[in-house]
């Protein structure tokens, strides 16, 4: 038996394991291909596809689900299971049940969402207002369209948008709803795509109609006399502020104040909230409440509790008895989501491009939308009518000699030649001549005929009417009016959100006085920071430090003390004592930069305590001068954290302390040279940022290296190192003078 040839490696084993060419080699391809090949199509297909609306007020997902319920004839009769309307579409969104099933949730009357709700339903669909009341699978919920929806999708049967095919091209579906009203504005829509997101509030219906009638008339109207302000699902207020509504309305861009309705309940002594902003929840306002109280910032409330029933939101609060319910309100606003601001960025996709836009830029694009379906439309309507007209006509012309048209079918031998011999008989074309042959043997009578021939000077009309309503803008703009008026008609509403105007809103009361307590404050090298109480620190006085720290700043003051915090990089952080634990010298304290959020890599550097910002900043600088600032300069009216340009950073700072009155500092530059310079000499400045006057006059490469706060003794013979005038030089010290005794 001869001896089996061994087969090469590649084959007894396949291509699988044999040599594959570049196996295991990394290619480079440039970032910016990456960029190109592989990202920016997500990224425009999240843009365009997914998270931005189109003029119609629609996202792609909200399209779907509602013009499937369309189809399944759900604008009238009964509503169906809503796992039956998820299925179906699924047949134009493939992106699972779970998302669809969501996104027809939040189109529901059920859950509160939408000002104007597009989808009726019956069962637990959750609420808006509650993080936690989760709606019930779908199989137990029940759907059908709303009456408003006969808007979204009038005359879509005409032609008056485009079609295209679904994913698997088994059926088509628009681009667009034909809607009948500006519903962009109507419904709040929210969407966050790759670099850019979108943020649509709300408004009311009738506005919004009577706002769009107005624009069609006069494109130079002031959109505000008739779109009052937003108007949101779950009411609450609007704090008025025209400034702040004409720059949403000319740009898209701004903010509006919501803040949400109380009611106080005398007899149990407590208060109900029961409508809240629509960018918050109960469980969230509750859980600042508590996070509050538990901080002692609030010690007004002494239970709280979520009321929420079918009838709707209500959130209980008990006082404490002696408690200002309005007074506590207030500070609630100023400090919970209680009051909350709804940022506007009106987003939208234009032929496929997004562009942030004003209200008025809206309604621009939204009435160009709507005149090419009202003119697509009535071009629909116009062929039709002039097709019927054209077969009228030739029923028209067999009503002389009915018997003349039953002969010639009868005399016919063939079937195919009776709609010729028809077009020859009368004169008549093909089209006519099929209409006439297919006419039923018991309406070859003269009744019927002259039935029918008598429409032909009303459709002669209504072609003429069509015809002067395509050529004539203004005609169609009225189309279009008059669909508004009947929309502000049938469906108009009452505003839900109020409006609170400047002089109906309650003033802010003073805050409340923070509890006052001496204090024992301390500042490190390194920027930690300590407040303590004399009766701990006289139980211990021992400092816990890290290795190479050491105490800069030790002072007696108050609880209730404002605190500044100046750091190397010429800014300064506010605080306040109260806002830091008391706390033990056994431990390291609050480490400034983090707890205030500074800067990555800056640090504090001198913290200066005041009560009332009287006094000054004495800062000196390399460069031989020197700034005296007014301490008031850093005090605010708002509450502002941080002030940019706390001093000079034109020559690196040397010295500052904060003084309440003038004093005198020992200078000493590199030179050996000493100066004794009283405050009183320079003129306090209100400019923070200000570089300061000349103290020492200095030769090229000499600096300030070291300055004290002068006291007697310090050195000998004062009066040389005195001056009336200023700039001055100082007086070379020698080793005998001062010696040692300059030191910091």
């Amino acid at each position: 038996m001869a001896k089996k040839k061994k087969e090469p490696e590649t084959q007894r084993h396949g291509t699988l394991t044999g040599h594959i060419e570049n196996a295991g080699l990394v290619v480079p391809q440039p970032i910016t291909d990456t960029l190109r090949q592989n990202y920016m199509p997500y990224a425009m297909s999240v843009i365009v596809s997914r998270a931005i609306p189109e003029i119609d007020g629609f996202k792609p997902a909200h399209r779907k689900i509602l013009y499937t319920m369309y189809k399944m004839g759900l604008l009238t009769g009964g509503k169906i299971k809503s796992a039956n309307v998820v299925g179906q579409t699924m047949r134009l969104n493939p992106h699972g049940d779970a998302a669809i099933y969501e996104t027809m949730v939040r189109l529901s009357r059920g859950y509160g969402a939408l000002l104007v709700p597009y989808v009726e339903s019956k069962g637990n669909f959750g609420r808006a207002y509650s993080r936690d009341m989760a709606y019930a699978a779908s199989r137990y919920t029940e759907v059908k369209l709303e009456k408003i929806c006969s808007q979204l999708f009038a005359d879509i049967d005409k032609d008056t948008v485009d079609f295209t095919d679904n994913y698997d091209n088994t059926m088509e579906e628009p681009v667009l709803l034909p809607v009948t009203f500006p519903s962009i504005l109507v419904n709040a829509n929210t969407g966050i795509a790759v670099g850019m997101a979108s943020n649509i509030c709300s408004f009311n219906l009738l506005e919004v109609c009577e706002t769009a009638i107005a624009w069609i008339k006069n494109p130079n109207c002031r959109l505000i006399d008739t779109l009052k302000a937003p108007d949101f699902s779950g009411g609450a207020f609007i704090l008025y502020d025209e400034d702040e509504l004409e720059k949403i309305y000319r740009t898209g861009r701004g903010s509006v104040r919501v803040r949400s309705k109380y009611a106080y309940d005398k007899q149990n002594n407590c208060i109900d909230v029961t409508e809240i902003p629509p960018t918050t929840t109960v469980e969230a306002i509750m859980d600042k409440i508590v996070d509050l109280v538990k901080q002692g910032k609030i010690r007004e409330i002494s239970d709280i509790r979520d009321e929420t029933d079918l009838s709707g939101l209500k959130l209980t609060m008990d006082l404490k008895r002696g408690v200002d319910p309005d007074k506590l309100m207030q500070k609630l606003f100023r400090t919970t989501p209680l009051e909350d601001t709804f940022s506007c960025n009106f987003n939208v996709l234009i032929g496929g491009s997004p562009k942030v836009m004003g209200v008025g830029e809206l309604l621009e694009e939204w009435t160009a939308f709507r005149r090419e379906c009202v003119r697509r439309g009535i071009t629909f309507d116009l062929h039709k009518k002039e097709e019927k007209l054209h077969l009228l006509k030739g029923l028209q012309k067999i009503l002389l000699d009915i018997d003349k048209a039953v002969a010639i079918v009868r005399e016919t031998e063939e079937e195919r030649e009776v709609v010729p011999n028809l077009m020859i008989g009368f004169g008549i074309d093909q089209v006519q001549a099929e209409f006439v042959a297919e006419i039923r043997l018991r309406h070859l009578n003269r009744e019927y005929i002259l039935k029918r021939t008598q429409e032909i000077e009303q459709l002669l009309k209504d072609i003429q009417e069509m015809e002067e309503i395509l050529r004539t803008p203004k005609k169609l703009d009225a189309v279009i009016i008059s669909q508004l008026k009947e929309i502000i008609r049938t469906y108009g509403e009452p505003r839900r959100s109020q409006l609170l105007y400047q002089e109906d809103a309650p003033e802010e009361p003073e805050e409340e006085e923070l509890p006052d307590y001496p204090v024992k404050l301390f500042f490190t090298a390194e920027g930690y920071f300590k407040k303590i109480t004399p009766q701990s620190w006289r139980m211990s006085s021992e400092h816990k430090l890290k290795e190479g720290d050491r105490i800069v700043q030790e002072l007696d003051s108050q609880n209730s003390v404002n605190l500044l915090f100046f750091t190397d990089k010429g800014q300064v952080y506010k605080s306040r004592a109260s806002e830091f634990a008391d706390t033990k010298a056994s431990v390291l304290g609050d480490y400034i930069p983090s707890k205030l959020g500074m800067d990555p890599g800056e640090s504090a550097i001198y913290m200066a305590v005041t009560s009332d910002y009287k006094g000054f900043m004495f800062f000196v600088f390399e460069n031989g001068k020197a700034a005296k600032i007014d301490l008031s300069s850093y005090e605010t009216k708002t509450k502002r954290k941080k002030l940019l340009g706390a001093y000079s950073v034109k020559s690196p700072l040397v010295y500052l302390e904060s003084c309440v009155e003038d004093k005198e500092y020992l200078f000493a530059t590199s030179a050996s040279r000493m100066l004794i310079v009283s405050t009183a000499m320079l003129a306090a400045k209100s400019t923070r940022d200000t570089q300061g006057v000349q103290v020492m006059t200095m030769k090229t490469g000499v600096r300030v290296i070291k300055v004290s706060s002068y006291e007697e003794g310090m050195v000998d013979n004062p009066h040389r190192l005195r001056t009336k005038n200023l700039p001055a030089t100082g007086a070379i010290v020698r080793s005998t003078n001062g010696g040692e005794q300059m030191t910091l």
